[in-house]
């Protein structure tokens, strides 16, 4: 029996749904190879913006702080993400569950300006209590308090982007666990198989998937966050999104456009080259499994 077709009609509304969603990030592109200054009237083709733009130093500041918080805050929200939805999904009888479930997923449904106050507020009194001064007068975690809370920059930032991300991940991962079979895990360990060495041989690479997906979203999520960053970033540490928000209150230019169209071939590099990559692993593993089931079925 074969599929039935797309009306007509529901293939106009999603192509006109495209059209709606991405014409813009086009014109943006586009606009970014403009001549003149003015980003509504095309002056013909050049790439001086993409010179002007490796040439702002502030700009290209702001734009590798920017990448290096949402590579470790992606990085740090799957570490403690993967634990998170693992205990959700492995242990749901402990006392305890419904309140850690609630806490974990809180800063994924609570507005940013709560999460963000609360946590200014946070580290305001961890200044305020920890009394920094000559470091050769405080003891050991006094000075590593110091230096991770003693003024708001990049570790603040930090911190606030991989609480807010890891809550994506988490619920990724208990979603994935959650489909998982189970018995796999219960097989490897009745043949002797330690816990951990189950975990990391049998469990991580079926849900890697949702790792890869929640590293990617992570990733978004922080080179985007403006909120967060407004209430926990300090002097010398202005990320892309504060610098392009500054720079609209003065008027938009192809400079933002050239900015705007490199972030998104790297994001777009992300996300293709990671669904290459999952897509491969995928077919390896259903050719693994196929060739087991084959042998099983001979030695019957």
């Amino acid at each position: 029996m074969s599929a039935r077709r797309m009306p007509l009609s529901n293939k106009l509304y999603m192509w006109l749904g495209f059209l709606f969603l991405y014409a813009p990030i086009l014109s943006l592109v586009i606009y970014s190879f403009n001549e003149s200054r003015l980003v509504t009237v095309w002056g013909g083709f050049s790439l001086k913006w993409y010179e002007v733009l490796l040439n702002d130093d502030v700009l290209l500041a702001a734009a590798k702080l920017s990448f290096q918080i949402a590579f470790l805050s992606a990085t740090l929200a799957v570490v403690l993400g993967t634990i998170a939805g693992f205990v959700l999904a492995r242990f749901t009888r402990f006392r305890g569950h419904s309140l850690f479930a609630g806490m974990t997923t809180a800063p994924m449904v609570m507005p940013e300006v709560i999460v963000g106050l609360s946590m200014l507020l946070l580290f305001v009194a961890l200044q305020t209590g920890l009394a920094c001064g000559d470091p050769a007068q405080m003891g050991l975690l006094q000075r590593l308090g110091c230096w991770l809370f003693g003024e708001r920059g990049m570790i603040t930032i930090w911190i606030g982007h991989t609480t807010l991300c890891m809550a994506y991940v988490a619920v990724l991962v208990q979603s994935r666990l959650k489909e998982m079979d189970q018995s796999l895990e219960d097989a490897a360990m009745d043949l002797g198989c330690h816990p951990f060495k189950v975990f990391f041989v049998i469990t991580l690479p079926v849900i890697s998937q949702a790792l890869v997906a929640g590293w990617l979203l992570s990733f978004t999520l922080s080179l985007d966050d403006y909120v967060l960053t407004a209430f926990l970033s300090g002097p010398g540490s202005t990320t892309m999104p504060q610098w392009i928000f500054s720079s609209i209150r003065l008027g938009l230019t192809p400079e933002i456009n050239a900015l705007a169209t490199i972030v998104i071939v790297i994001v777009t590099s992300f996300v293709v080259i990671s669904n290459r990559l999952m897509l491969s692993a995928q077919a390896k593993r259903d050719r693994a499994i196929q060739a087991a089931a084959a042998g099983t079925d001979k030695q019957e």
